[in-house]
């Protein structure tokens, strides 16, 4: 155990001279020192018989090098190493409870570890600005701003190859780091109601901040999921130069695997980008909630539902439209189909018990139910303009307005029967009156 500190506090104390990129070092001998300090992060917090947490300080520096490093060996190394470390070190996460009979939280009670690290400086009304927890001074760490930018960054491009790449490993990162603290929470909360639990996580701190710019993350991540349809970006080899941030100083072996990575890299940042949203989505339903019951205050800041904002943005942008009408209802069995990928064929996924079950497991009754009201709102608003009839039949299917209004009845009554608890809100009430009422009307 020791000699176990003894290590951690030699890689500690080595951390700003590996980062150091000044002086006389050679680019190469500042990238291999960069995945020494990876490797040996990795096999004394994940590797060793007796494995301890990395500092503050480590975790820090392997953030920085995923953001400022110059190759993508080094951004796949430390994102990599920082997703191993977030499952390793959780920083909630729920138990089995010891006496079933007694413990009023149920099945499962939470177990939260203040010390744990986040990439996170979440700004609260009550922060001093000092160095504490949840108010941090480092560069490398995100808040609400660097998070904003961050996803427009992604969504707009412009940078250099690596600089994308980059972005896009680390937008990953946090959705997944966010995720991890906010599911625990999530799951707790619905067996108990315990509202003041849920909105302790980073994700409600983050989005209630009364200084974030939360219109724009939403804009930025709807951009980012609409990029895997209009702008499909192709990166061969021989493009790479030094023009995209490749440093003439490092071997042609730190590159060579980037072409190869990239689509595959981005796909996961689209999947990321949606994630997010639903996860606020989740919040947002257990929010109402709270609120119905008086468990919310003043405190506890106010903002927009993000599907009243993500309603505005298809508004105004149609071609956005298209990425909002495939929720998660792809499986094994379902993904070579094409019809999958139309509003019609959504229907169809969630009107076929079997299919319903898998997309459950993966987003929850209520969210479902918010989408497929606001995508029938969507489709109802594009039949009375003639130019969208194109639009219509490549996004929307080639089925009638009858048979759309009738899949769209049949979608949430067989919801309502996995879930025999789910209220439909006077949104979605209001749309299935609709789609009844049209329906009867052509048939």
């Amino acid at each position: 155990m020791d000699n176990l500190r003894k290590n951690s506090h030699r890689l500690e104390g080595n951390t700003l001279a590996i980062l150091d990129s000044s002086g006389i070092r050679e680019a190469c001998d500042i990238h291999e020192d960069r995945l020494s300090f990876l490797d040996a992060v990795r096999g004394a917090s994940l590797a060793s018989i007796t494995p301890s947490p990395p500092t503050w300080k480590m975790y820090d520096a392997i953030l920085r090098i995923l953001k400022e490093g110059n190759s993508l060996e080094l951004a796949v190394a430390s994102f990599q190493l920082l997703t191993d470390l977030e499952k390793r070190y959780p920083s909630v996460y729920l138990r089995e409870s010891d006496n079933l009979e007694t413990d009023s939280s149920g099945a499962w009670v939470p177990v939260v570890n203040k010390e744990a690290w986040s990439p996170f400086i979440v700004e609260t009304r009550n922060c001093s600005g000092e160095a504490s927890q949840l108010c941090r001074d480092s560069k490398s760490l995100l808040n609400s701003a660097s998070f904003s930018i961050l996803t427009e960054e992604i969504a707009i491009g412009g940078h250099s190859t690596i600089k994308i790449v980059q972005n896009m490993l680390l937008f990953q990162y946090v959705v997944r780091s966010l995720e991890a603290d906010f599911l625990p929470r999530h799951t707790f909360c619905k067996e108990t109601f315990n509202w003041d639990f849920l909105k302790e996580s980073v994700l409600c701190k983050l989005v209630a901040y009364r200084k974030m710019n939360y219109k724009s993350i939403v804009h930025g991540c709807m951009s980012i999921i609409s990029t895997r349809f209009f702008h499909k970006t192709n990166i061969c080899f021989k493009d790479l130069s030094d023009k995209d941030g490749i440093s003439a100083d490092l071997p042609t072996s730190c590159y060579v695997g980037l072409s190869f990575a990239f689509p595959e890299i981005q796909r996961k940042t689209c999947d990321a980008a949606q994630k997010l949203l639903i996860l606020i989505m989740e919040l947002d339903v257990i929010r109402k909630e709270a609120d119905t019951f008086g468990l919310t205050s003043r405190s506890d800041g106010f903002r927009i539902p993000i599907i009243d904002t993500v309603l505005d943005e298809l508004t105004y942008n149609k071609d956005q439209l298209s990425p909002f009408l495939e929720p998660s209802t792809r499986t094994r069995r379902t993904n070579t189909s094409p019809n999958n990928e139309t509003f019609e064929g959504i229907l169809n996924c969630f009107s076929n018990p079997v299919i319903s079950g898998g997309i459950l497991r993966k987003v929850t009754s209520e969210v479902a139910c918010l989408l497929l009201a606001q995508a029938f709102k969507c489709y109802l608003s594009l039949q009375h303009d003639p130019k969208n009839v194109a639009f219509v039949a490549e996004k929307i299917g080639s089925s009638t307005l009858p048979e759309i209004c009738n899949g769209l009845v049949a979608a949430l009554k067989n919801l309502r029967k996995f879930d025999d608890s789910l209220e439909l809100t006077s949104f979605q009430k209001q749309a299935l009156t609709t789609a009844a009422a049209l329906a009867s009307m052509k048939s």
